[in-house]
């Protein structure tokens, strides 16, 4: 079965950085649109951010535009997050999901915890 497994998250000041990435254990990854979603406690999960399957189309949120960025890299079947300029509104657990457009399959990851002090 394929799964997703997000890493990188943690405890960060205010104004740092951190990396996230998740890895697909299915060999149909360039077929899936990636994106990178959200959820604070009390709140509905939302979406950050989105890739195509070949890389060249992104999407981002009006909150994480010009702080994060979307990438993947199909040869090794991860899809990455680079979040600068952390802010503590930006603490939630951040789950990546896989989307095939064909089939209309969605695929979620368990989750990583971002935790932004102030």
């Amino acid at each position: 079965q394929v799964q997703l497994v997000e890493s990188g998250g943690g405890l960060v000041q205010a104004g740092g950085s951190l990396r996230l990435a998740c890895a697909s254990s299915g060999r149909s990854f360039s077929t899936n649109v990636m994106g990178w979603f959200r959820q604070a406690p009390g709140k509905e999960r939302a979406i950050v951010a989105t890739i195509n399957c070949s890389g060249t189309r992104t999407y981002y949120a009006d909150s994480v535009k010009g702080r994060f960025t979307i990438s993947r890299d199909n040869a090794k079947n991860t899809v990455y997050l680079q979040m600068n300029s952390l802010k503590p509104e930006d603490t939630a657990v951040y789950l990546c999901n896989a989307f095939n457009p064909t089939t209309k399959r969605s695929l979620w990851g368990q989750g990583t915890q971002v935790t932004v002090s102030s």
